[in-house]
């Protein structure tokens, strides 16, 4: 028999919605008002398209004052200052940083950058009225999960939404809420920032319901974009090769395929050097060049998240931070035998719980139901309650706990919570993990 719990309350018209596209380089602001279709990028300077808050810090030497983005940048080349820059790079290294005779976390350097750099929503909302936030990284492994959620905690945000997903996600949750012409076959996004190119490529498979979506990853060091210190001759020659370069990677990208549109995004593309490769990308397909791309799409994916629109119901991404089949027990439920889901493909393992109560009689083993999305080779993965206290209960009621500690790892927690006051909880716990394909 399962006992069902309540879920948590909804969106509200007026929640405000934060998209943090937190970058190595360049950070980015975007929101959304819930109950209005727009999703608006926050610019630095007000009235201009200048989305980019560079990633960094300036500490004045000898007292506490400390820059951020713009203003880190403009006084790094002063006397008594002192810049600090990777902050995302520092972070991973987790090591301290010695700065004006004192011992700084890294991870405390970067949370200073986000609440610093977060005031600019100030002319929206309030930090405080924010109703859920979603950062994006390039990357998300296990390190910046850990990161991240250091950093989220310390915020001092009064929400409890918080959510992270990459890049990759980001751009497809943007393309879920762009005009369907655009994603009918397939669309790619093309990320320079001048000395590295990733590309994007997005796919659905319409055969599978629900339509599961493939993004491919490609990335290349080799396309260089020269500095503006160079001379003429050999910036006109390093434009040129970079146009040959990209044109070939457009076109095998391309090759055998119907690409309905093409983003191109970062500073990599504010030079006019890709003539011959445009002239390639703009045949037949609709062709867009901006640099807030991620930062919306992180707005979007919240909306998913918080309340899931009618494509994104028929629609499920599977990159490699999901987990890949739809995981459930068969249940008695009202006197009627059902299957309860416990897990959904298409979560990111880093955010998966689930918690919920149930009751056994006879042997005390739990049956979990592995559907990958295909549908074929569903497996039983058993959990035996071995060691019981064998009280006679006719039955006993269990606590289940849920979590992933990596994308094919499922970790279970089970708790004895008793059978009323004559059988009273023995508060045996059984932990036990298993893989999913």
């Amino acid at each position: 028999m399962f006992l069902e719990k309540k879920e948590e309350g909804k969106l509200h018209k007026g929640s405000v919605l934060v998209g943090y596209d937190l970058g190595e380089k360049y950070s980015q602001i975007s929101y959304c008002i819930y109950g209005q279709e727009d999703v608006d990028t926050v610019a630095t300077v007000v009235g201009t398209k200048q989305y980019n808050i560079p990633t960094m810090l300036c500490k004045r030497e000898g007292v506490n004052q400390w820059f951020y983005g713009k203003d880190a940048v403009k006084n790094a080349g002063e006397e008594a200052m002192i810049p600090v820059e990777g902050l995302l790079k520092l972070a991973r290294k987790g090591e301290k940083i010695e700065l004006d005779g004192e011992s700084f976390d890294p991870v405390a350097l970067l949370t200073l950058f986000l609440k610093r750099s977060m005031t600019l929503l100030n002319l929206i909302t309030t930090i405080e009225k924010i109703h859920s936030i979603m950062f994006t990284v390039d990357e998300l492994d296990d390190r910046m999960v850990e990161i991240l959620t250091l950093v989220s905690a310390n915020l001092g945000l009064k929400t409890t939404h918080i959510y992270l997903q990459s890049h990759t996600e980001s751009f497809y949750s943007f393309m879920l809420h762009q005009p369907p012409e655009l994603w009918t076959y397939q669309a790619i996004a093309c990320e320079h920032d001048g000395l590295r190119l990733k590309t994007y490529r997005m796919e659905c498979n319409k055969r599978t319901t629900p339509i599961v979506v493939l993004i491919e990853e490609q990335i290349y060091d080799t396309l260089v974009i020269p500095e503006d210190t160079e001379d003429e001759d050999t910036r006109q020659g390093a434009y040129q090769l970079a146009d040959e370069r990209f044109l070939g990677i457009l076109q095998k990208m391309c090759e055998g395929r119907i690409i309905s549109s093409a983003y191109l995004l970062g500073d990599g593309f504010r030079e006019e050097w890709n003539e011959r490769s445009l002239q390639f990308l703009c045949h037949n397909r609709r062709v867009f060049q901006g640099n807030n791309l991620f930062s919306r799409g992180a707005c979007y994916g919240l909306l998913e998240k918080l309340e899931p629109s009618e494509v994104g119901t028929k629609h499920v991404f599977l990159g490699k931070d999901k987990l890949k089949s739809n995981i459930g027990m068969n249940v008695l439920r009202q006197g009627k035998e059902s299957y309860y889901a416990l897990l959904d493909a298409g979560e990111n393992w880093y955010e998966v719980t689930k918690e919920c109560e149930f009751l056994l009689e006879g042997d005390r083993q739990i049956d979990f139901v592995v559907t990958p999305l295909t549908g074929k080779n569903i497996e039983t993965k058993q959990i035996p309650l071995t060691g019981g206290n064998g009280s006679g209960a006719p039955y006993t009621r269990y606590r289940l706990e849920m979590s992933m500690s990596a994308p094919e790892t499922v970790q279970i927690k089970v708790t004895d919570l008793g059978f009323g006051e004559l059988f009273p909880p023995t508060d045996q716990i059984w932990e036990q993990s298993f893989n999913v394909p």
